[in-house]
């Protein structure tokens, strides 16, 4: 596996900051009662995931990265479930999260990809 000098050469990490901006723009058509709760939620998860991959990045060991690399799937699975759970409160329609769901899938595959890749072979 090739080493990057920076997380911000990941393509993984690329995605997953387009999916945060992405997904910050859909809670403008969310209530504003929605402000503390839902919106909230989504944005902290949504957040995460890129966070999560540059933190386990910067790691000493392929383990520690692997790990990171879990929990930012976990912070993206969040963020699918309440992006959905938008749609079903008829927040947002599934044409306007469609975008969004699909770099969720997309972030998923690469993320699993990534992992099996960090726990292959030699482990440290």
């Amino acid at each position: 596996m090739t080493k990057v000098q920076s997380h911000r050469e990941l393509i993984v990490w690329q995605k997953a900051m387009e999916l945060a901006v992405e997904t910050y723009r859909l809670p403008s058509k969310f209530p504003a009662s929605e402000n503390y709760r839902l919106v909230s939620q989504i944005t902290r998860a949504v957040a995460s995931v890129p966070a999560n991959i540059a933190e386990g990045n910067a790691r000493g060991t392929k383990k520690d990265y692997a790990n990171f690399l879990a929990i930012a799937r976990g912070s993206l699975m969040e963020t699918e479930t309440l992006l959905m759970l938008a749609i079903r409160l008829k927040y947002i329609t599934q044409e306007q999260a469609e975008y969004a769901l699909n770099l969720v899938t997309e972030v998923s595959k690469m993320l699993t990809a990534l992992r099996s890749r960090l726990n292959e072979g030699n482990r440290e």
